[in-house]
């Protein structure tokens, strides 16, 4: 530290994540798409994390489910795929190119190269073999617009191809070619994910044909991903920024250079913000609560937690490997968390009472109220669930 960089308090990096995070009321948006361009991009590994996160941010949520999938599949200007830590996010269409080449390419190569390696040990056919299914498959699915493993497999009988993986292992299994080709070409940027069977909630794929987009030079799509992370996130130390991405630190450092990323001092250590971003912020003038879900990309935002969620309080909330749960927000913290009753009822619990009296806990009744109100009747479970929401749901 120099001793020259503009000291970011909690206060202001609380008061950045309301606005630009689209928490607070006053900072609630009009569409999905606006959810989504804020916050660059839902964790869609559980889909009901997308439509739940979209809708703690809507002005009128009542909409949440048929706009959000009208965003998805009919006017594809939202896409399901892989993107950061070989995970599934959904994020603006128009970042497809963006995401693949900045944090896609190299998953993709190691991938195929895995799936090859593995055919090859257990006396599968060739690479060459495996081109030929793959793009009889790719074939398949634009004639069909979207379709299940199954359904594919019905015009490239190939694709239900089975070999034994670690024969003789204690973990040996049994490999089906479509299901690892089809994450490869999710991986590579060729196939997205389609309107699942069943509901909004539902873990049934469809796949598409993802949408058409340029090969972008690696350095420049990371400096853009980049640019637009910070511009929603910052400030963010090189550790967050590191975890966020997936990327190496070498490659962090590449591109906070292009992007001319300005430091600052936070209590963790350095921190960044985008060019121009160096400005106080004042945060909103009405107090808020929301209640997120599983995996919302606000509560997985960055590796270093604690200044918006108290270390005591992560045996609750997280799962064994990492994953947040639901939680409850007060004025830009995570004060405990919710889950939803077999008959429907959104019940909370706060777990740090700190600063949390009568005017929170009404606000927080009115979240799940709210919540309540647009998700009805549908039955939502998390998909990685937490000690505190399992105690909560029975």
């Amino acid at each position: 530290m120099s001793g020259k960089e503009r000291y970011v308090g909690v206060a202001e990096r609380r008061a950045r994540l309301a606005l630009r995070h689209r928490l607070a009321v006053s900072a609630r948006a009009a569409t999905p798409e606006d959810v989504a361009d804020s916050l660059v991009a839902l964790h869609g590994s559980d889909p009901a994390t997308v439509y739940l996160a979209v809708g703690a941010r809507l002005a009128d949520p009542a909409d949440t489910v048929a706009e959000t999938a009208r965003a998805l599949y009919e006017d594809r200007s939202l896409v399901r795929m892989h993107g950061m830590r070989h995970t599934v996010f959904v994020f603006a269409t128009d970042l497809t190119a963006v995401v693949h080449a900045s944090t896609g390419l190299a998953v993709a190569a190691r991938e195929r190269a895995s799936l090859i390696k593995d055919m090859a040990k257990a006396g599968a056919p060739d690479a060459v073999w495996l081109k030929e299914v793959e793009d009889a498959a790719l074939a398949a699915l634009a004639r069909r617009g979207q379709a299940t493993a199954a359904e594919l497999a019905e015009d490239e009988p190939r694709l239900r191809e089975q070999w034994v993986y670690a024969a003789g292992k204690n973990y040996e299994g049994v490999h089906t070619l479509s299901t690892r080709l089809l994450r490869v070409l999710g991986v590579e940027g060729k196939v997205v994910r389609g309107r699942p069977l069943g509901g909004w909630t539902s873990n049934q794929l469809r796949w598409a044909v993802a949408p058409e987009h340029p090969e972008l030079d690696v350095a420049e799509a990371q400096s853009a991903l980049l640019q637009r992370w910070l511009t929603a996130c910052g400030p963010a130390t090189e550790a967050d920024l590191k975890w966020w991405t997936g990327w190496r630190v070498t490659e962090v450092r590449r591109a906070l250079a292009a992007i001319g990323a300005e430091p600052v001092s936070l209590d963790e250590g350095t921190g960044y913000v985008a060019a121009g971003d160096l400005a106080p912020r004042a945060g909103p003038a009405e107090p808020w609560a929301a209640l997120l879900p599983a995996l919302d990309p606000t509560a997985m935002g960055w590796q270093h937690r604690d200044w918006y969620l108290a270390p005591e309080l992560r045996p609750a909330l997280f799962d064994y490997s990492g994953n947040v749960g639901p939680t409850v927000w007060w004025n830009g913290r995570v004060v405990g968390s919710w889950a939803q009753r077999p008959d429907g009822e959104i019940v909370w619990r706060v777990l740090d009472r700190t600063d949390v009296g009568r005017e929170a806990e009404a606000a927080i009744g009115e979240a799940a109220e709210r919540l309540r109100g647009w998700v009805g009747t549908t039955r939502v479970t998390p998909r990685f669930r937490t000690p505190v929401e399992k105690e909560l749901s029975v």
